[in-house]
């Protein structure tokens, strides 16, 4: 009751504002919202190719892609054998205990049979994994498992990763083998074997990642904003997933070709990946390593599938204490490693990439500013055209923000909490905002949980340091610069 009542002040409102707008001479306020209108037809219609993409993925192509491979699995001479590997550093306990009674239940119901490489650094996880699995059920057969716990130094997870390939390789899996790679804090479907595996029947596809479920541990905006995220993220996928390549291979949870992921250049893109900018020279990549392998496949050619009747379930939890710091802590990191690999996506050539992916790159870097400028143009309207015209934005957004959110819930169960419009517009807004500053300083990086950050990171930057950080500050300025100016332009504040 407390939903549907929260829904009734939201349209109640919605429709005061509306009336409030019509009653006053809206000519004016037209005027100040052309930008908003522009933009609004290149967004919506973007919005609504990859609704349209998604649907037909979901109800057509899918389910055939399904039918197909499983046909042509069945009828190999042998299951495929599944490796497992999982990294873990500073996980609670009680989160690595659900997470690897999950991967040795999944582990056991391979019937190709498994092997788990397990990647730590403290003593203390290796003996708390060892426990778990000599607890395990004894239902759970494990004979055809073998576990391979490997501990390291903490130098990094792209050293973990590397360690871990090359002891796979040393294991010599097949092209009909497969690599589960899943975080620490990352529940695997207890089918993904059976279900991930058919998949890799056709030689062109390197990769695969699957639907994720998020848990967080107490209700509120940052588990409201997550559950968000992850509906936008199948919408998003599953329009993606039409053009057999994902966007990204998901570092909770994604699963590779055995040979590919043990070949040596895969394996030397992961552990030491940078990039060369004209302005900050070499960024090496310290976080981003899902980005690392995603360039790989997607530069050598292989598909990359979608597959939304499989989900993993993350356990989140907030990395600082409050809403807004965690959401800032995350989009930091998450957009970073976006934005790191889009320029060389980018430079890809059509044939190798195709032209929906080309486009949907594109729009990555061109989103964030048409994002930026539809409140910037408001902003100028209010101050110089009418006063109106902020009422009539407020009512747009919480139409248009209505309107997606239900379109969402079509893709995963149907309603949402009234919260989800205005989060939706913070994602979009502040997330654009988040990224413009990103875009300048892409050497920039650092783990939620783990020390670390770009080289050089001290208490007194040397002068070179320094002068990177203010040419980037001075970049920055100017584009924002530039496109507070077209936005004046456009709006009809200056002619």
């Amino acid at each position: 009751m407390a939903r549907i009542a929260a829904h009734i002040t939201y349209l109640a409102v919605l429709v005061w504002l509306s009336v409030f707008v019509l009653a006053a001479d809206i000519s004016s306020v037209s005027k100040g919202l052309v930008v908003v209108g522009l933009i609004g037809i290149w967004r919506y219609s973007w919005a609504a190719v990859n609704f349209t993409r998604a649907a037909i993925y979901l109800n057509y192509v899918f389910p055939r892609l399904r039918a197909r491979a499983e046909r042509a699995y069945g009828a190999l001479p042998a299951p495929a054998h599944a490796y497992f590997l999982v990294t873990s550093f500073k996980i609670e306990p009680d989160v690595t205990t659900r997470v690897y009674r999950s991967i040795f239940r999944a582990a056991a119901a391979s019937r190709g049979g498994a092997t788990i490489v397990v990647s730590v650094v403290d003593l203390a996880d290796e003996t708390l994994i060892r426990k778990i699995w000599d607890l395990m059920p004894r239902d759970v057969d494990l004979s055809r498992v073998q576990l391979h716990l490997d501990r390291i130094p903490g130098t990094g997870k792209r050293d973990a990763l590397a360690r871990s390939y090359r002891l796979i390789s040393r294991m010599s899996p097949t092209r009909h083998d497969i690599v589960v790679v899943a975080d620490g804090d990352t529940c695997v479907p207890v089918d993904i074997v059976e279900t991930s595996a058919p998949f890799f029947t056709d030689p062109r596809v390197g990769a695969l990642t699957t639907d994720e479920i998020a848990e967080t541990p107490e209700p509120g905006l940052f588990r409201d904003w997550y559950n968000l995220r992850f509906s936008q993220r199948q919408m998003m996928m599953s329009s993606q997933g039409l053009s057999g390549r994902v966007l990204t291979l998901t570092g909770r949870m994604s699963v590779f070709r055995a040979d590919l992921l043990t070949d040596p250049g895969f394996i030397a893109q992961v552990q030491s990946d940078s990039i060369e900018h004209w302005r900050l020279g070499t960024v090496k990549f310290l976080t981003g390593d899902d980005k690392s392998t995603w360039f790989w496949l997607l530069s050598n050619g292989y598909l990359m599938r979608y597959l939304p009747d499989v989900a993993s379930v993350s356990m989140e939890s907030q990395p600082k204490p409050g809403f807004m710091d965690s959401a800032i802590t995350l989009m930091v990191r998450w957009f970073g490693n976006m934005l790191r690999t889009n320029g060389r996506a980018l430079a890809l050539s059509t044939s190798t990439i195709g032209y929906y992916t080309k486009w949907a790159l594109l729009d990555q870097r061109l989103g964030i500013w048409t994002t930026i400028a539809g409140p910037l143009s408001v902003i100028w309207g209010t101050l110089f055209v009418d006063v109106m015209v902020l009422p009539a934005y407020v009512a747009w957004v919480l139409f248009t923000r209505y309107v997606f959110c239900w379109i969402l819930s079509l893709v995963r169960e149907p309603g949402f909490p009234i919260t989800y419009p205005f989060l939706l517009w913070f994602s979009q807004v502040f997330g654009a905002t988040v990224k413009s500053y990103i875009l300048f300083r892409l050497d920039r990086q650092k783990w939620t949980r783990q020390p670390g950050g770009s080289a050089g990171k001290v208490a007194r930057p040397p002068l070179g340091q320094r002068v990177r950080a203010y040419s980037s500050t001075f970049v920055h300025s100017l584009a924002l610069g530039w496109l507070a100016l077209a936005t004046l332009f456009l709006s009809g504040v200056l002619r």
